[in-house]
């Protein structure tokens, strides 16, 4: 009976004009996501190319192990991911690489050892979305998605009344939960026949180009972004059927609806970010944070000068100084997180900046994606260091006191023995980083649901 109601509400949208629009203007965007996508996707793996090749020869160019130890890897560089065209995830608000080779002071023969620095991303940091809208999947699930949702489902019961073909449907014996889950079925359906036609129209004008590589672990996560995008539609759906069984009228129902579609969609995200952003911690300024760098700095002169010009003085003074500059400049990145986190909670109140993280999470896009580059940043550099540590160690003519070249083994490093930076996803660790917003968003579309069904068993025709 459910498959029924189904197929007659999906017969009906698909003779509507509304569904043409519909269709024409997903197919409309979705080639123009194609199209932006492959000119800028070339460009951008190009220049990462470039930039991690040039990274590799300065580095294997060094066979002192000092200079490996002293100067550090460089810059590393954050992989672009080929799922961009999914959610950009205000990539332009975040930095791109790490600089794993910062120091700034030099003594005669004893010179600062490199440390970890996280060069500034802009000022609008705090802000969750581009200035410039993109149009990628995100934006058509968030915006226009949800608004078809609506258009297709505000007089599903009050349409039905108003033409009195409501009374007939609830005088057979077909129980009227049977009657909403058809409707809501009927409705997804009329709106992903056009919405997954286009989304094949997209992959395969993307996949057609040769220059773009999508792997196995790709179309998994291509997976789960349609399904979150279902999930999302299926909320305002759910909204959609709400509204309509609550009013008498499908004017009035398409005017409260739209209305709530502008307050969660577009005025509370924006709204949210400004509100949250002035309670957020504020983290230290760019003054304020090299003030510090120079009293540690200073403090650290003073004991360099009191223990004496030794050896093992200068390779503590080296160790203590790299160490504490890291310690600054990751205490500056966490102040900045934690600032971006509290406003990402705050906005979690919009389904649509919901489902934008949710997409942002797995198509390796956005502020969960940066943060797991700096976590493969500083597992790298843990690596890196060990590895000098034990160069140095297999080395028995080494005095071993790393920080001073005449501590260090002299003997060539061979090039093929240094770490390479890697800079992967994880589908597993996304998957576990959303899986409380797929619960959150499931658990209201059921919720919408429920209230839905207890107003149509209310319902007097």
């Amino acid at each position: 009976m459910i498959w029924h109601i189904a197929k007659r509400e999906l017969y009906d949208n698909l003779n509507s004009l509304r569904f043409a629009l519909a269709t024409v203007l997903l197919l409309a965007l979705m080639l123009t996501n194609a199209t932006v996508y492959l000119r800028e996707h070339l460009e951008r793996i190009q220049k990462y190319r470039t930039s991690v090749t040039d990274y590799w020869n300065v580095l294997t160019s060094r066979t002192d192990l000092y200079e490996l130890a002293q100067k550090g890897p460089g810059f590393l560089y954050k992989q672009p991911s080929p799922l961009r065209f999914c959610a950009e995830g205000g990539e332009a608000f975040l930095s791109d690489r790490v600089d794993a080779g910062a120091f700034y002071w030099e003594w005669g023969d004893l010179k600062g050892f490199w440390s970890l620095a996280y060069p500034s991303s802009t000022p609008n940091l705090i802000n969750v979305r581009p200035d410039v809208t993109k149009i990628d999947w995100g934006f058509i699930a968030g915006y226009v998605l949800s608004l078809i949702a609506l258009l297709f489902t505000f007089d599903s019961i009050s349409g039905e009344r108003e033409r009195g073909t409501l009374r007939l449907i609830l005088a057979t014996p077909m129980p009227r939960h049977t009657v909403l889950a058809g409707k809501f079925l009927g409705a997804l359906m009329s709106i992903f026949v056009p919405f997954t036609l286009a989304v094949l129209i997209n992959l395969f004008v993307i996949s057609a180009s040769g220059d773009v590589q999508l792997g196995t672990e790709m179309w998994w996560r291509l997976c789960i972004i349609f399904l979150v995008a279902v999930l999302y539609t299926g909320f305002f759906i759910a909204l959609g059927l709400l509204a309509s069984t609550r009013v008498q009228g499908s004017a009035v129902s398409l005017v409260i609806l739209l209305l709530t579609w502008v307050t969660f969609v577009v005025f509370i995200p924006s709204t949210l970010v400004s509100i949250a952003s002035g309670f957020s911690p504020a983290p230290m300024t760019s003054d304020e944070f090299w003030e510090r760098k120079n009293q540690f700095y200073d403090k650290l002169s003073g004991e360099y000068y009191i223990r004496g010009d030794k050896p093992l003085s200068k390779s503590d003074f080296v160790t203590k100084d790299a160490e504490g500059r890291e310690r600054l400049s990751q205490e500056h990145l966490t102040q900045q997180i934690a600032q971006v986190e509290f406003v990402r909670a705050a906005t979690r109140i919009s389904p649509a900046a919901l489902v934008q993280y949710l997409l942002e999470s797995f198509a390796g896009t956005g502020f969960n994606r940066h943060l797991q580059f700096l976590e493969n940043v500083k597992r790298y550099a843990r690596q890196y260091r060990e590895f000098v540590i034990d160069t140095d160690r297999a080395d028995p003519d080494s005095p071993h006191i790393i920080g001073v070249r005449e501590g260090m083994s002299r003997k060539p490093v061979s090039p093929e023995s240094i770490p390479r930076f890697e800079d992967s996803l994880s589908l597993g660790r996304d998957f576990n980083d959303a899986a409380i917003d797929l619960m959150l968003l499931t658990l209201v579309v059921l919720v919408l649901m429920c209230d839905a069904y207890l107003a149509f068993v209310r319902v007097q025709v």
